[in-house]
């Protein structure tokens, strides 16, 4: 029995929800108070294990994409029909908008919280963690990406024996991405990942926003094309 677009939509919306959540949720609450924060490695495995709990939770219903760049690679790479991507794109969004918006209402319970504090957004330049330029940023998010989607067609290949751990394989492959990626951009790999915080932040959080989305899509389109066309070439 085929699952319903409803069901589909759903999952890709709190799929997302959760990730933003966690993910962000473990910068802005736990990532950075001294001796007792998660720190870089914290904050690593907490966007790791938000996508190999929701790869269990929902993979089996909409695939867990729970990424517009992984939805754009799916259909880049045939495995998905670009109608159906449009919607898979429009739950990430808004569930990425309300997983922002969930931490941003906790973090508020704070007194000294402010949301000039920002949400886990990601940035270049002045507002990348360590400083590093446009172009430093604009290269890692699509040599990340294009890794990431690397492994998840891999992981989920239908010639994978290993199948059944696929999302252990995805959630660990992005906790590598962000012990790198961190420093550089906060690391996106994931347009909604970025629209979610940065429409809440707003300013510089918004003006920088196009990085995040074209680097991603960009590392996304050439990862499924390297795999359909040299990789998995018959």
């Amino acid at each position: 029995m085929e699952t319903s677009k409803f069901s589909k939509f759903g999952a890709e919306f709190i799929g997302t929800l959760v990730l933003v959540l966690m993910g962000c949720g473990s910068a802005v609450i736990a990532g950075a108070n001294g001796t007792t924060g998660v720190g870089l490695l914290g904050i690593s495995f907490a966007f790791g294990l938000s996508v190999v709990a929701m790869a269990y939770a929902i993979g089996h219903i909409s695939g867990c994409h729970i990424n517009p760049a992984i939805s754009i690679g799916m259909v880049v790479a045939g495995r998905m029909k670009a109608s159906e991507a449009v919607y898979y794109i429009i739950a990430q969004v808004l569930g990425a908008i309300a997983g922002a918006s969930i931490l941003f209402f906790i973090a508020s319970g704070k007194a000294e919280y402010s949301l000039t504090a920002g949400l886990g957004q990601n940035g270049y330049a002045e507002f990348s963690p360590q400083h590093y330029s446009m172009v430093s940023g604009f290269i890692a998010e699509t040599v990340f990406t294009f890794i990431f989607l690397l492994v998840i067609f891999g992981a989920t290949s239908t010639k994978n024996i290993n199948g059944g751990f696929a999302g252990l394989a995805i959630g660990l492959s992005l906790v590598l991405i962000h012990i790198v990626g961190i420093p550089v951009t906060g690391v996106s790999v994931n347009p909604a990942r970025s629209i979610g915080p940065g429409v809440l932040v707003g300013g510089q959080a918004i003006s920088q926003l196009w990085l995040f989305i074209a680097a991603p899509i960009l590392g996304a389109i050439l990862s499924a094309v390297f795999w359909r066309f040299i990789l998995e070439k018959n």
